[in-house]
């Protein structure tokens, strides 16, 4: 056992195919690896305390809103045999909360790395996600998998529910400008939202339904041959579908506006909607640094640029 361990995870977003996914179509997910999380153990002979955002004293006195994560270091000091080791567990995250972006998951990544890594255990791709979605289970009911999938992950993933996902080729050399509208997205209003749409409107929502997954097959073309025009056609036609399923939100509105006023190929809105972040794609470098500080004085609270392209 170690006196001191890590582990690291990242924030996610998804590029398209959101609330598609719910009813069986494909979405692609890519790992924000500059928005970091990170889990720090150090050793202690007894006591067991949490440091975090939300919530600083002992591990067994942690407010309901951390059940998840509470339930998954019980579970990981129970597998090891050491359910009375003492340990202080300090929890950082540059990553916004009930934004779309994967912060609970990203924060069950990174614990059960730092719980392995600090009982000394090797920890299978398979293990890390079974062990993290512990907590997403607990936090979310029966969550898809994939925010553990990504927040783990190194390249664009793509998502099937109920099927393997498995990373896919990026060779576009495109910019992504992510903007943080300030509004906490509503995940379960969102999806109650497209649900009831689907039950009054039937074959029209669920036409909707069917491009959502069009537009994500052809997005994922596009990522393989270079292709920015695909893309953008792609990007921008999920929006379309996105507004008609009643998931957007004035203030995305506005800065989609602002986004494709100052250079955005496409913009849309990323995740569940009805608040959260939008993305932006952009053909280069300084005009996502331009668009990022549009969209900042435009009244975007946080923004970030993300190249589509990495070293992994």
């Amino acid at each position: 056992m170690k006196n001191l361990a890590t582990g690291t995870s990242h924030a996610k977003i998804i590029l398209i195919g959101e609330h598609g996914v719910v009813y069986g179509q494909p979405a692609i997910a890519l790992p924000i690896s500059t928005i970091q999380m990170q889990a720090t153990i150090h050793r202690r002979d007894a006591a067991q305390t949490v440091k975090s955002r939300y919530f600083n004293g002992d591990f067994n006195m942690m407010s309901a809103n951390l059940g998840g994560i509470q339930t998954l270091i019980k579970t990981l000091l129970e597998r090891f045999d050491a359910p009375d080791q003492g340990f202080d567990i300090h929890i950082t995250s540059d990553i916004p909360s009930e934004r779309g972006m994967g912060s609970s998951a990203a924060a069950a990544v990174a614990v059960t790395r730092a719980f392995y890594d600090f009982f000394e255990r090797p920890l299978s791709h398979q293990t890390l996600l079974a062990t993290a979605n512990i907590a997403e289970s607990y936090t979310h009911g029966q969550p898809s998998g994939l925010d553990v999938a990504t927040a783990s992950a190194k390249s664009p993933v793509w998502f099937v529910k109920g099927r393997e996902n498995f990373p896919i080729p990026v060779k576009l050399p495109g910019y992504l400008v992510i903007a943080d509208t300030g509004i906490k997205s509503q995940t379960k209003i969102a999806v109650a939202t497209v649900r009831n749409l689907l039950m009054i409107e039937g074959a029209t929502i669920q036409k909707r339904i069917d491009h959502l997954g069009d537009m994500t097959r052809q997005a994922r073309t596009a990522l393989a041959d270079g292709n920015m025009g695909a893309l953008a056609t792609a990007l921008n036609g999920a929006q379309d579908d996105l507004r008609a399923l009643g998931v957007s939100h004035p203030a995305l509105e506005q800065l989609l506006a602002v986004a494709r006023q100052h250079g955005a190929l496409a913009a849309k809105l990323t995740g569940s909607g009805q608040g959260g972040c939008l993305i932006a794609l952009a053909p280069e470098a300084s005009i996502a640094n331009q668009l990022a500080q549009e969209l900042s004085a435009a009244g975007a609270t946080a923004t970030w640029v993300e190249p589509l392209l990495t070293d992994d």
